[in-house]
């Protein structure tokens, strides 16, 4: 009779199937070619562009695994047929960029390519202006990038147009623009990555168009991002969604970036739960400009100079969770002169939205700060904590905003107010806490100590 446990570990092998080559350790590559049995051999010095295409084709041809013995290939141009397998020794594979104005690898219109255990050295040589990146896939079914290194590309380290696949326990630094660039995914999952020391942006996931994207950001490690390209939050951003809808961005640690952590721009249904954002230098975590639905939830955001912000009612953005995080140390400087609000908030948000269970320490202008002037609607602040801020809560009472209830808060220890009425950034209000004088706010059953 078969044990419960055979079972088990019969199934998983199974389950596992061709996909799993791309995992598997050089030990068990049985039935692949070395690349030495096609004339590519490590270390020759010389350009091996055309050995290396020769040894890719035949391998594909024979539906077997190509596997590069560890040393440096100096190649350039490189295209990716169906069926595409290189596996590596990690760390000790490289293909290094010859440059010449081209790129290092290309594929497009293709399916089931795996990279796996490979460096791919860009030697910050000069890139070609028909791409974006050192390596550039488009409209590629089932891509898998796994435990590869991505260095020194003189644009974007990997751009991804219209793919699907994962890329997963890879590293990517030194790129002049971004790491990670993906465009109009079609079922991405970027995982257990690390991205460090690129000069505009970590992981962008962008659309062309607005339209549902769906890809899953989780369990990355991203720092020291910059923004060469300076501007207001274009660039500088661990992680940017932009017009992408239904992208889950979960359980990452994002540190030092010269703008957001993590940034939504017109990105509806977006989940935003669980990381850690770290020294960030503006707003850590932004849902912004015309989304419909944010969740925002277990973050721990210390640093920046505002913690969350659900803003551009305006824009029509709107419709949010925003509960549970931890906000501390925020500062009242950014990278730029203060505009519309300013710096120093703890977390910010205008219309249909629910602000529960979040803890905010230090912030200070305002804790929290609920609708911008006339932009306010529908909002819920209730069970926060709102600790040593400037103001407390500041709520818009400008003429044609919207309702608003503010219950059940602790504020303590704020320096210009617990909870006040405010006309843009000027305070229009004693203190709130009880009767509130105006028909569209219910204040009530807050906590209020020095």
């Amino acid at each position: 009779m078969t044990s419960r446990r055979a079972f088990l570990a019969g199934t998983a092998l199974c389950l596992s199937g061709t996909a799993a080559m791309a995992q598997m350790k050089i030990a068990d590559l049985r039935g692949s070619i070395d690349s030495a049995e096609l004339g590519l051999l490590p270390n020759a010095g010389s350009d091996q562009t055309a050995q290396f295409q020769n040894a890719v084709n035949r391998a594909v041809e024979r539906g077997r695994a190509l596997f590069l013995p560890a040393g440096t290939y100096p190649v350039a141009n490189l295209r990716l047929p169906s069926g595409t397998l290189i596996v590596g020794v990690p760390g000790r594979t490289r293909l290094v960029y010859e440059g010449g104005g081209g790129q290092l690898i290309r594929a497009e219109g293709v399916n089931n390519i795996g990279l796996n255990g490979v460096t791919f050295d860009g030697a910050n040589r000069s890139i070609g202006d028909f791409t974006e990146g050192l390596l550039h896939f488009i409209g590629v079914r089932d891509l898998v990038l796994e435990n590869c290194e991505i260095a020194g590309s003189a644009k974007s380290g990997l751009v991804l147009d219209r793919c699907s696949g994962r890329v997963t326990e890879c590293r990517i630094s030194g790129a002049a623009e971004t790491a990670l660039w993906s465009n109009e995914a079609t079922g991405l999952s970027i995982t257990g990555n690390t991205v460090t020391d690129c000069a505009n942006g970590g992981i962008w996931i962008y659309r062309w168009r607005e339209g549902e994207d769906g890809t899953i950001v989780s369990g990355n490690r991203i720092e020291r991002i910059g923004a060469r390209f300076g501007g207001t939050g274009q660039y500088g951003n661990g992680i940017n969604v932009f017009r992408a809808d239904g992208v889950i961005v979960s359980n990452n640690r994002v540190a030092d970036c010269a703008f957001s952590a993590i940034r939504s721009n017109a990105g509806s249904n977006v989940q935003i739960i669980g990381n850690s954002c770290l020294r960030s230098g503006e707003t850590a975590i932004y849902s912004e400009f015309g989304f419909q639905g944010a969740v925002i939830s277990n973050n721990l955001v210390d640093g920046g100079t505002i913690g969350i912000s659900i803003a551009n009612f305006v824009d029509d953005g709107r419709l949010a969770v925003c509960n549970g995080n931890l906000i501390r140390n925020i500062k009242d400087e950014g990278p730029y002169p203060p505009e519309v609000a300013g710096f120093g908030i703890g977390i910010a948000a205008e219309a249909d939205t629910s602000l529960t269970g979040n803890v905010i320490e230090g912030a200070p202008k305002f804790g929290l700060m609920l609708g911008w002037g006339p932009y306010m609607r529908n909002i819920v602040a209730s069970q926060n904590v709102v600790r040593d801020c400037g103001n407390g809560i500041a709520v818009s009472v400008v003429d044609g905003t919207g309702s608003a209830v503010i219950s059940n808060n602790v504020v303590q220890g704020s320096k210009r107010g617990a909870i006040n009425g405010f006309r843009w950034l000027e305070k229009a209000t004693d203190e709130l806490n009880g009767q509130s004088g105006y028909p569209n706010l219910t204040v009530t059953g807050n906590q209020v100590s020095a």
